[in-house]
């Protein structure tokens, strides 16, 4: 897990073989710590409280130990003194205390006991014991304290509270960051594998520094030399005389776990991994770069890496090119994050040919320990950086992007571009499952998190430009102004297509001056019908358009509605369109960008409008869901598998009962054998039945998909049972049910899946074969708003049928919006649910009635990556190291 420094380390149970770490643990505590602990003096452990503390049941009595560079540094623990209640207490050495360790701790106790059906915490503490007092009314969690014979006694309820799970987010926040800021920061550097050849990659490290105008120190360490590039070398990292923030490693994989070593002992904060032949290799190559996350990890290091191209920072203060890209790209708004190295150096030439500027940029190889969400986690609140941009080609954990994701696009443009969305492939560098999920699944997730999901780089450069420079627009409609009638069209017709309304289009002749622009432009800038601005300028013979230039820059430096053009088909941002900016970024605030074709300059509009608008719309935070019964459905999910453990569909009845659990109503049905069962059961029911045939073989044959009569009296079942019978006659295990006949309507289907790596997601359509072979299903990823609903029932193509398409009756849309919510709760809160289908369900006028519904129960083998405690991703086979 990541520390408050933005430190690493590891937790986990304690064990017996701890025994001899937690007495050299103990030796290195403060008197006054021991004493804040046990409230007497307690100068050392006895072999009896050694064991005692060494052996617990994780049930009763469990215990955390917080180990760096494999020494124990913290202890935390629990025992249970009642029924849901346990006293908990932490011991850390007082040279890591301050960092944020002793709230770790906590998350991960309670957590532990939560699992263990305990939902409240009591500790005894000293009223000296400041620092202890602050971790527990700081967790988030409802805190009552009193005073008991000179100490304080709190209570603790444990249960996650939208509090507590805010204020862990904002931790891990924090300490991700700071985690990031140690490498795009550093004061020092050392390059360990320079050489003194100049075709090396190590003497490219050192070059692209020092001609990067690095603002700090660097450090070379090669022991076969005296000296490198006019700077001494030193043997060993651990040689150099001053601090040392950052190592930049490039030597042979094999040597590359002794360099780990070194540097953890000289204090280095992070590494930069170059080097290759770790998992992009195969599986020697896989098992070597574990050993090496969990060897840095385990030592307190961050890494960025193997295989990675490097890090840059353009600050004018720092100027660092960590990298082996010789390009120093201008300084600019936008962060970017990229994995692929060589695909590294192609973005950072095409960031220089389209004058956009950056101000951060890592590229991060196979993404072995830093990811895209510690940059977002950086980004969020690096002032310097006003649009993040992200190559991604793989997502190490999916539910935590999204959270993050979500977060920053409130405030800060997030772009991406996502390779293998077709293939669902991963690069084989990338120790990560591949996602089972439909790919619309996962495009969904993206909108939820206002992230704006491009197919090309050339897409993505396109939209940076747009939002780096330009303000947002409040709406679709845009005018088109410009000097060629048939670019003009063309603009109108890319609009449309591109959901944008042109309400005004300014046709200004092929002898268009500069005045006639201005006046122009001003006139659509002050007209409240339009949101943004199309400008097209295509210059007359013998005409360079400098003078058009600065009309367009004038107006756009001083509107509040974005501007974008296709002036003399430039691409990227023009230095006759860029206007000055005082930070020393490339092009300031209103510079106008440029497309070679009008067709890109009105896509990246669209996307930005897309954008804004999911700015604007604010979730209903009153709008909560009741009878949701959360902790019986779990009770009834651990009986049943318990009696399965290998997991099972659950029975009709089951089904009824969970969706129960849930406040959804599924229509009770009657199993019978025999015609004369099923006159009695429809008797029961009042007839105006159903009569179905149900069987698995029979939901796998379209031919025979909906096998069912309507039936309102006893001659019509037994005619219905005998046409059933025959058509069914060669299906083993049918069985038929008699069920009420609901009222015409439209029917629907809401399903849900749990995908390996992606966690949970659920899907609306329409029911029905067709909406299955076009594909029209709009996905969700829990947890989802009231908002999310209405969006997504709106989305697909067939939801003029829920309004009354041609005449028909509407329907109870919020009804249908408010199943959808609770399923996607049920499939949030139970894991254990591996798949849920409600194939038919018939929403009227009058409401939602659910017909048929089939649950698939597993146990969880690999529980999410969850909000309720913090910890590093770890990927499949990972291990600390051997």
């Amino acid at each position: 897990m990541v520390l408050r420094d933005g430190r690493t380390a590891h937790l986990r149970p304690i064990t017996p073989e701890d025994a001899e770490g937690l007495v050299s643990f103990y030796s290195k505590v403060s008197a006054q710590s021991k004493y804040f602990r046990f409230f007497a003096p307690m100068p050392e452990l006895s072999e009896k409280d050694v064991r005692r503390f060494t052996q617990v049941d994780h049930h009763e009595r469990a215990a955390f130990v917080l180990t760096v560079a494999e020494r124990i540094v913290a202890v935390g623990r629990y025992e249970m003194t009642g029924p849901g209640e346990a006293e908990v207490a932490f011991l850390v050495q007082d040279a890591h205390q301050g960092r944020g360790i002793g709230q770790l701790l906590l998350e991960h106790l309670a957590q532990a006991a939560r699992e263990r059906d305990i939902h409240r915490f009591v500790a005894e503490v000293l009223p000296e014991n400041q620092r202890m007092l602050q971790v527990f009314h700081e967790a988030g969690y409802r805190v009552k304290d009193g005073w008991d014979e000179g100490t304080m006694h709190l209570e603790l309820d444990i249960d996650p509270t939208d509090t507590s799970i805010g204020v862990m987010s904002a931790r891990e926040h924090r300490a991700e960051a700071a985690s990031i800021d140690a490498f795009l920061s550093a004061k020092s550097v050392a390059v360990i594998g320079a050489s003194r050849r100049s075709d090396t990659i190590g003497a490219a490290l050192v070059r692209n520094l020092v001609l990067g105008d690095y603002a700090g120190r660097v450090y070379v360490v090669n022991p076969a030399a005296d000296a490198v590039a006019g700077m001494p070398s030193y043997a060993r990292v651990g040689d150099i005389p001053g601090d040392v923030d950052v190592a930049i490693v490039a030597v042979p994989a094999e040597a590359v776990q002794d360099v780990v070593l070194d540097c953890a002992a000289k204090g280095v904060h992070g590494l930069i991994v170059i080097s290759s032949g770790f998992a992009e290799t195969g599986e020697e190559g896989r098992q070597r770069q574990r050993r090496l996350v969990g060897l840095a990890r385990s030592y307190g290091l961050r890494l960025i890496g193997p295989n990675a191209l490097g890090v840059i920072n353009t600050a004018v203060d720092i100027s660092l090119n960590a990298s082996l890209s010789p390009v120093m790209p201008p300084r600019g708004r936008a962060g970017f994050f990229c994995q692929s190295g060589a695909l590294g150096s192609a973005i950072l030439e095409k960031v220089r040919g389209r004058g956009l500027g950056l101000s951060t940029f890592v590229s991060a190889g196979n993404r072995a320990d830093v990811s895209g969400n510690d940059l977002l986690q950086y980004w969020e609140e690096d002032d310097t950086t006003e649009v993040v941009l992200l190559y991604l080609e793989s997502i190490g954990n999916p539910r935590k992007f999204s959270r993050i994701a979500r977060r920053v696009s409130r405030t800060k443009p997030v772009i991406a571009v996502r390779s293998g969305r077709t293939t669902q492939g991963v690069p084989m560098g990338h120790a990560v499952r591949s996602i089972e999920a439909p790919q619309a699944a996962i495009d969904a997730m993206f909108r939820q998190a206002g992230v704006i999901q491009v197919d090309t780089l050339d897409e993505m450069f396109d939209v940076a430009q747009l939002l780096a420079h330009q303000p947002l627009p409040a709406g679709p409609r845009v005018a088109v102004v410009g000097n060629s009638d048939a670019l003009g069209l063309l603009a109108a017709d890319a609009a449309a297509a591109s959901g944008l309304m042109v309400t005004r289009s300014v046709a200004l002749g092929a002898e268009a001056t500069a005045e006639d622009f201005e006046d122009a432009l001003d006139a659509v800038i002050d007209d409240v019908e339009v949101d943004g601005v199309v400008a097209i300028y295509i210059p007359p013979l013998n005409a360079g358009g400098a003078e058009v230039a600065n009309a367009l820059a004038a107006v756009a430096e001083q509107a509040d509605k974005p501007m974008v053009s296709s002036f003399l088909g430039r691409e990227g941002v023009p230095e006759l369109l860029r206007v000055p900016d005082l930070s020393g970024s490339t092009a300031g605030r209103g510079s106008v960008p440029s497309y070679p074709a009008v067709e890109q300059a009105v896509r990246a509009l669209a996307r930005v409008v897309d954008y804004a608008a999911w700015r604007e719309r604010q979730p209903d935070e009153e709008d909560v869901l009741t009878g949701l019964d959360h902790d019986a459905a779990a009770r009834m999910l651990v009986r049943i598998l318990v009696e399965a453990p290998d997991g099972r569909d659950l029975t009709f009845a089951e089904c009824r009962e969970l969706l129960g659990h849930y406040g959804i109503d599924l229509w009770d049905r009657v199993p019978v054998a025999t015609v004369e069962e099923a006159i009695a059961a429809a008797e029961e029911l009042g007839w105006d039945v159903v009569l179905k045939a149900t069987a698995e073989p029979l939901r796998q044959r379209p031919d025979l998909a909906h096998v069912w009569r309507n039936v309102e009296d006893a001659d019509e079942m037994r005619h219905a049972f005998s046409q059933l019978s025959a058509i069914v006659t060669s299906v083993d295990d049918a069985e038929y049910v008699v069920q009420r006949t609901a009222a015409p309507g439209v029917p629907v289907r809401i399903d849900g899946l749990e995908d390996p790596l992606f966690g949970p997601a659920v899907s609306f359509s329409i029911s029905g074969a067709i909406t299955e072979l076009v594909g029209d299903k709009a996905y969700r990823i829990p947890p989802i708003s009231g908002l999310d609903a209405h969006e997504a029932v709106r989305s697909i193509k067939a939801a003029p049928l829920l309004f009354g398409h041609r005449g028909s009756e509407a329907v109870d849309v919020a009804a249908v919006e408010e199943l959808f919510r609770r399923v996607a709760h049920l499939k949030n809160d139970l894991q254990q649910v591996c798949a849920i289908d409600l194939s038919l369900v018939h929403a009227t006028a009058d409401g939602v009635s659910v017909l048929d519904a089939e649950i698939k129960v597993a146990p969880v083998l690999d529980p999410r990556s969850d909000w309720f405690t913090r910890r590093l991703n770890v990927h499949p086979g990972d291990t600390l190291h051997d």
